[in-house]
């Protein structure tokens, strides 16, 4: 059960290593771009391609796509960024359901784990496969795997790093369930919890009275989806890398305050952009300006004059 790219690795994970994958379920086609086409889901896209029967059910209690799910007599399920499960799905399998957490748990649990963890200064982070039941993300623990965090890591980078990571603890997971040896260890040993709530655009917009630091790995968190944002000239500025300023800035820079916006800038309106901190200046190195492409600074500068 799975629907972005993340959840291909796994699934491919699992045909490449001879496990029979009886069916897959996955999100229902949806229209999108300027002729809604039905856009199918990357997991529907491999399975298909693989010749693996697909459920897509709108609603995961609906009796016609249980009896089908019931049919296939599956052992074991797994999930891999999916949705929520109603206890009837999760329960039917003889053996359970496990899921693909993209965080060492019982730390962030919730929607977006890899984003939180870098938005919160992380230097690691990891994958953890658990057994599903009633409460989110709470399941008995089966195996957690590490990976280090680097400074120059976003969102995206890390997502694909625990992508192939997580696919190799999905095939781990399987393969010792198999020989029914395997741990359950519960998730009752920690102190304080940091937890990784879904993203709405909202969060994503930049507080310039936040320290440097703060806000490097805000940007970094939230690129390259769904990107954090500032209003510049009254239009969205999406920011997508930036980097800490270091020592005193050039003197042959023009300042520009937005009070509006709540933004002051230093540039020399050719190669370099800075935007002042509480405690200093970010060097903001590719951004998009509202009804205009992504770009790095210097070619945003090239056509853009404040």
């Amino acid at each position: 059960m799975g629907t972005p790219d993340f959840a291909v690795a796994s699934l491919k994970k699992l045909v490449e290593n001879g496990c029979e994958v009886v069916a897959v379920i996955t999100a229902p086609d949806k229209p999108s771009g300027r002729g809604l086409k039905m856009n199918e889901t990357p997991v529907k896209q491999y399975a298909v391609s693989q010749g693996i029967p697909v459920l897509q059910p709108e609603k995961l209690k609906n009796s016609a796509f249980l009896e089908e799910l019931r049919s296939y007599k599956a052992d074991l399920q797994v999930v891999v960024a999916f949705r929520m499960l109603p206890e009837v799905v999760w329960s039917m399998p003889s053996v359970g359901t496990f899921n693909l957490h993209g965080s060492l748990l019982p730390q962030y649990r919730g929607a977006a784990p890899i984003n939180w963890a870098i938005i919160n200064g992380e230097t690691e982070s990891g994958v953890t496969t658990f057994l599903i039941e009633k409460e989110i993300d709470t399941g008995k623990i089966i195996f957690k795997e590490k990976v280090k965090i680097s400074e120059e890591d976003n969102a995206g980078s890390l997502h694909d790093t625990l992508m192939e990571t997580g696919a190799e603890l999905v095939l781990k997971t399987v393969r010792a369930i198999e020989k029914g040896d395997y741990p359950q260890e519960a998730q009752d040993n920690f102190t304080e919890l940091k937890a990784a709530p879904k993203i709405f655009k909202e969060t994503c917009k930049i507080d310039w009275n936040q320290p440097t630091q703060t806000l490097f790995n805000f940007i970094r968190g939230l690129s390259p989806y769904p990107a954090a944002w500032t209003m510049l000239s009254d239009k969205v500025c999406k920011i997508y890398a930036a980097q800490p300023a270091e020592g005193d800035l050039p003197e042959d820079l023009t300042t520009f305050s937005f009070e509006a916006d709540q933004v002051t800038i230093k540039t020399d309106q050719k190669k370099v952009l800075y935007f002042r901190t509480a405690d200093g200046w970010l060097s903001v190195r590719e951004l998009q300006l509202e009804g205009k492409k992504r770009m790095i600074t210097e070619d945003f500068l090239r056509g853009y004059r404040f």
